[in-house]
């Protein structure tokens, strides 16, 4: 019998504190959830809640006051920083509100870039790049610089950034917040879709909840805790 695959992120009892003065501040306590490869959930919460405190928390690009952090598997909470950034650059994908794109670089040199950073070899970097790009509709933008792409082309070169690198975990922070309410929901679909097709886990943080209940399923940060919707 196969053995089950290892959640693609599992927090198990996570809590962040800020001392605060004399005191301290909770933004959330005793969270924990799991997710599994090739299911999307969809983080909401009001601004403020802690939502990108837990996809901090969650990359490994913020330590918890409290509780694990495993990602496929592995316990990453007392890995030292260069464990940490290994695991981030080979590991995690990230999707944030604004794409961050290299401005100097063209769409395919910065799907490229993770890819090579991680010591891939050109030609296959290149390889997977265009073929990222190709699905999500940008084969004729390759060579275009951030600049020369409009706000949607410009995030689905972000995204397939993101996922150039085979993750196990994909974190979007608003990946489509920037965006048009009709740019916004196509990019979202195919970000849906392309994610899907790799097969990783992904935990998505947004205010749209109505693009939320298209993902796999919804929990909602709300008074330090995480309700299961």
């Amino acid at each position: 019998m196969m053995e089950a695959l290892k959640p693609a992120l599992d927090l198990r009892h996570v809590a962040r504190s800020f001392s605060e003065g004399a005191g301290r501040l909770d933004v959330f306590l005793d969270v924990s959830i799991k997710v599994h490869p090739g299911e999307i959930v969809a983080l909401v919460g009001q601004s403020g809640s802690g939502k990108s405190s837990l996809l901090h928390i969650a990359g490994l690009l913020e330590a918890p006051s409290a509780g694990e952090v495993f990602v496929a598997g592995q316990n990453c909470t007392q890995l030292d920083d260069a464990s940490r950034t290994r695991i981030r650059r080979i590991g995690i994908g990230f999707v944030y509100q604004f794409h961050h794109l290299l401005p100097e670089f063209s769409a395919l040199e910065n799907v490229m870039m993770p890819q090579l950073i991680a010591g891939a070899d050109k030609s296959a970097a290149r390889r997977r790049a265009g073929e990222l790009l190709q699905r999500f509709g940008l084969g004729k933008r390759l060579d275009h610089r951030p600049a020369e792409l409009s706000g949607g082309e410009q995030q689905r070169v972000a995204i397939a950034r993101a996922l150039a690198n085979r993750p196990q975990l994909l974190l979007a922070d608003e990946p489509t917040g920037n965006l048009d309410p009709r740019t916004s929901d196509q990019v979202h679909g195919e970000f849906l879709r392309a994610i899907s097709e790799e097969g990783v886990g992904a935990l998505v943080a947004t205010h749209n909840v109505e693009l939320a209940r298209r993902m796999s399923r919804l929990v909602r940060l709300e008074d330090g805790r995480l309700l299961q919707d």
